[in-house]
């Protein structure tokens, strides 16, 4: 197992978020995470990015890294990055300086007056040509449409692939309200990612994708364990189906 949550706890105003969690993430396969809403996925994609603090539990690594405290910027020397829900982007700048910023390993200011060379730039088409916005490089981010800025995100987190060899890549929610086209070129995506022996974490809502994608998939409600195995075994459980259906 690559990852590992062990009695993951976190609160909101006295209300458990993640109750109790202990899951693992399998290496090198696509591991969904899926539940109702409210049942605390997003929450665990939060904790496991850093993004918000740990109650009580841990976090291990690679089977050697223990972690009761994470922190945003710790995280991608773990070889851990992520998508948002909500694209975070720089708006005023080019779809192109977006991702050389990734690149380039620098604060933005740094990235945004360095002197580009060969090697970044080359990278950078790369990425953009992967997620089909090459000839959008130009452009500002503000100016893409809804589906480009989701693959704008994804070419940033491809970037930072380059350059960090990160092994775990935590998707949240990407196909959401993505075109079919669209949705075909980041499936696309996150299958290649698999087959170059990375780590991915899916939460998604649709099923059929569910289905498609997955090697493994782990249902929690209310922030607890509910469930785990394969897209067939677990979708077909009557406490699964109760959980989302409210039966």
């Amino acid at each position: 197992m690559i990852l590992k949550t062990q009695n993951l706890t976190k609160q909101f105003d006295g209300v458990h978020a993640i109750d109790n969690l202990s899951i693992s993430i399998r290496k090198g396969k696509i591991t969904s995470i899926i539940g109702p809403n409210g049942s605390g996925k997003t929450t665990l994609t939060n904790i496991l990015s850093g993004i918000i603090p740990i109650d009580s539990g841990c976090i291990v690594l690679h089977d050697t890294v223990t972690l009761s405290k994470v922190r945003p910027y710790d995280m991608p020397s773990y070889g851990i990055t992520r998508t948002f829900q909500e694209v975070r982007l720089f708006e005023q700048m080019p779809v192109l300086d977006n991702v050389l910023v990734v690149l380039t390993e620098r604060n933005v200011f740094g990235a945004l007056f360095e002197r580009h060379g060969s090697f970044h730039l080359k990278q950078a088409e790369e990425v953009l040509r992967r997620v089909g916005l090459w000839d959008k490089r130009m452009e500002l981010a503000s100016g893409l449409s809804y589906g480009q800025r989701k693959l704008l995100e994804i070419a940033r987190v491809l970037a930072l692939c380059e350059g960090s060899q990160a092994s775990i890549i935590l998707f949240d929610e990407p196909f959401a309200g993505l075109f079919p086209q669209m949705v075909k070129a980041v499936s696309s995506i996150i299958k290649s990612l698999k087959q170059e022996g990375r780590s991915i974490v899916l939460i998604e809502h649709n099923m059929d994708l569910i289905r498609e994608l997955s090697d493994h998939v782990i249902v929690i409600d209310s922030g607890r364990f509910l469930a785990e195995g394969s897209p067939s075994e677990v979708l077909e459980r009557k406490d699964v189906i109760e959980a989302y259906l409210g039966e």
